[in-house]
């Protein structure tokens, strides 16, 4: 091979008797990142500024609860002698679309609760979502994991032997999927999303579901060469098949916004 990228020779940061590992740092300022950028998109008003900080911390903290359930859901395997493990997301395993789910729905409940606007909190949230994607899967990158494919392009990535799986054992290189999917998360919100939102005249929450169509189309075609998947159905992953749900949702429910932003205009 000609060029590579190596993976990083360590995944934590010593601080004293203190380990602070990558993985949970990275993720942790993609999360602060997103919360600021949705805030400050929602409202300069002080004191709603302090009612919506605090739907966005316990819709995080749900975000998280989901995020790990769902994963341990579909990995139970990894945790059997070892259940106290269920707790370490330090070492991985979170599932993003449980994470999702579990933190949007959280969020839309409690603006209701609190008679908000949550369409308005989800349009917010759709440019700081992929920023906290963006950063958190370079995480991935120091846990070597979440790759694809073998593969001897340019920039391919090195994984060490014990972290390859056991079909491409002799494969030193593969995709470095975790780069492609922040990449694409970039792309997502500079330009795609600002440029709709400022070219089309977009029902409320439409934004939100152009986001989870954009992100669902970059997923499915990242879990075609994806290596980590424990389940397949037709050839598909688990995540592939949700990818597909969710584009297809995310398609029919701008529809109905479009509509009801119609019936509405004309009453």
């Amino acid at each position: 091979m000609l060029a590579s990228i190596p993976s990083p020779p360590f995944n934590t940061i010593p601080i004293g008797p203190l380990e602070l590992h990558v993985y949970g740092l990275l993720i942790g300022i993609g999360v602060i990142l997103a919360a600021v950028i949705t805030l400050n998109r929602y409202t300069d008003e002080p004191e709603e500024r302090q009612a919506i900080e605090r739907i966005l911390v316990r819709a995080v903290v749900i975000g998280f609860v989901g995020a790990r359930l769902a994963y341990v859901s579909t990995h139970l395997v990894r945790f059997d002698g070892e259940w106290w493990k269920v707790i370490a997301i330090w070492e991985g395993g979170l599932a993003l679309f449980g994470g999702l789910t579990a933190g949007t729905l959280t969020a839309v409940y409690l603006m209701r609760r609190r008679k908000g606007d949550p369409w308005k909190l989800l349009d917010s949230a759709a440019v700081g979502i992929p920023v906290a994607q963006a950063i958190g899967r370079w995480g991935n990158y120091f846990n070597q994991e979440l790759f694809g494919t073998p593969t001897d392009l340019p920039w391919a990535v090195e994984i060490d032997q014990r972290f390859r799986p056991a079909d491409y054992a002799d494969a030193a290189t593969f995709h470095p999927t975790f780069l492609y999917e922040s990449l694409w998360n970039i792309a997502i919100v500079v330009p795609t999303l600002l440029w709709v939102e400022r070219r089309f005249d977009l029902p409320r929450g439409g934004l939100f579901f152009v986001y989870a169509a954009l992100y669902g189309i970059g997923r499915f075609g990242l879990e075609l060469i994806r290596t980590d998947t424990t389940f397949r159905l037709l050839g598909l992953s688990r995540n592939g098949w949700v990818s597909l749900i969710i584009v297809a949702g995310s398609g029919i429910a701008l529809l109905v916004l479009r509509r009801r932003a119609r019936v509405e205009s004309s009453r």
